[in-house]
């Protein structure tokens, strides 16, 4: 054990070997805060919600990071909410008439140079049985007052500025988005700049019931185009949320695999070369038959006709896997094994057949398990990936297969949204190119024939 342990700390000669430990102990440190912070109901919740959960996303915005790239600034989401520290609440009662005006104001700032994708109000009002009479209105840096809109308020409504005609009208034709926004003064009035500066919003609802509750809430979402740390999709869901889960998903698919794999292909092949006899031949015999079936069909139609559970899909990977050619491999190493002293010893002094399999024929052929066993993780990760990309992916987990596969059907590379698709693929990559340099360096420590290259 102890040969072994120093062998491990050979890794630290390998500066691609260290690097590749930096990336591993990093994604598994936010697979831990991941599952800690989003638990698994609540992310798949959240997934599944699509815009019900994700009313205040815009659709397929970009990154926030895609900002520090480019010299225009494109807008980010910016939420006016009640509850805010920045909400001015005025609170107004007649007491000839019985009419109560609450009355919310925001100040903002909006320092970008390019427009909204959409404005929206989501409000929630409290009253017995007349309708409250809500207004908005909108006063610009240059100091212009536009009137929102005026409407009877039900007990929980929107208000979607973006699809108000009459707005529209207002503003001279321009989209509510782009007309809110713009600076009179543009050179082209066809193509207004965005004008910067300080807005204010004020919201004001009138309750015409004496006595009785008024309360308002509500939030006025400004759509950006960039949102969060990875971007939306076209449901709005948060791609952050599905890239974090990603990550503890493909780590315990691709580490589970790799050992239920590996160590029961050992063992299967440890006890046939021990045993001898039809043993062995019916394990070979079963190793060439599973050699020639194709995994992938067989997991397309297990996933076309029964079930897309991502659990089922590695079991039957891990079986499928089992009787492969790592089977011949370890053979080979027992067959030599087998006839080694100290074999002979252990027989002499006693040992039963479970002993020598177990204390004397596997520990030999750790130091080859150990670097076929890291290397082969991305190899699993990949085909999680892989059969979510065919659409095989399991529908209630958020994984970086699904992203790539739902961005590759909704067009993400032809209408410019990069982002959709490039950021799980670039995850895989890492996740594969971490695992591929520790295997490779372990290999040259454990394999005498290997350490002087």
């Amino acid at each position: 054990m102890s040969g072994f342990l120093k062998s491990l700390r050979e890794i630290r000669r390998y500066p691609s070997a260290v690097f590749g430990v930096i990336i591993i102990v990093l994604l598994v440190i936010v697979s831990i805060v991941t599952v800690i912070a989003i638990p698994y109901d609540d992310a798949v919740k959240l997934w599944r919600g699509g815009e019900a959960e994700w009313f205040d996303s815009p659709k397929n915005a970009a990154p926030t990071y895609m900002n520090l790239f480019r010299a225009e600034k494109l807008p980010a989401t910016i939420i006016l909410n009640t509850d805010d520290e920045t909400a001015e609440e005025t609170v107004e009662v007649n007491e000839d008439s019985g009419i109560t005006e609450v009355t919310y104001t925001w100040d903002f700032d909006y320092p970008y140079d390019g427009y909204p994708q959409e404005l929206s109000f989501f409000y929630q009002t409290v009253f017995e049985e007349k309708n409250p009479f809500m207004s908005l209105y909108w006063y610009t840096p240059d100091g212009r007052e536009i009137r929102l809109g005026d409407f009877a308020a039900d007990k929980k409504g929107v208000y979607r500025l973006s699809q108000d005609e009459k707005l529209q009208r207002r503003l001279g034709g321009l989209p509510p988005e782009v007309g809110l926004f713009a600076d009179p003064n543009s050179p082209d009035p066809d193509n207004p700049v965005a004008l910067q500066g300080t807005y204010q919003l004020l919201v004001s609802t009138l309750f015409f019931e004496e006595g009785a509750a008024a309360e308002v809430s509500g939030d006025f979402v400004i759509y950006g185009q960039v949102h969060g740390l990875a971007g939306t999709d076209h449901r709005r869901r948060e791609l952050s949320l599905a890239l974090a889960w990603g990550t503890p998903v493909a780590l315990a698919f691709g580490l589970i695999a790799a050992v239920g794999t590996t160590i029961t292909t050992m063992i299967i092949a440890a006890v046939g070369v021990w045993y001898g006899g039809w043993i062995d031949e019916t394990i070979q015999r079963i190793t060439e038959v599973n050699l020639i079936l194709p995994v992938l069909p067989i997991l397309i139609m297990i996933g076309t006709f029964y079930s897309k559970s991502i659990w089922l899909m590695l079991g039957v990977i891990i079986l499928l896997s089992i009787f492969g050619a790592g089977i011949k491999t370890y053979r080979a190493v027992f067959l030599q094994v087998k006839e080694s002293p100290y074999i002979e010893a252990a027989l002499a002094y006693g040992a039963n057949n479970t002993r020598i399999i177990r204390s004397y024929m596997i520990p030999r052929i750790v130091p080859l398990l150990i670097p076929q066993l890291v290397v082969l993780v991305p190899a699993f990760v990949f085909l999680e990936a892989s059969l979510a990309v065919l659409g095989l992916g399991d529908p209630t987990i958020p994984t970086w297969g699904k992203v790539i596969n739902e961005a590759r059907t909704n067009g993400a590379l032809y209408t410019g949204y990069y982002y959709w698709m490039l950021q799980p693929a670039i995850l895989l990559m890492i996740t594969g190119l971490a695992f591929a340099m520790v295997g490779f360096s372990l290999d040259r420590i454990f394999n005498p024939r290997l350490r002087g290259l």
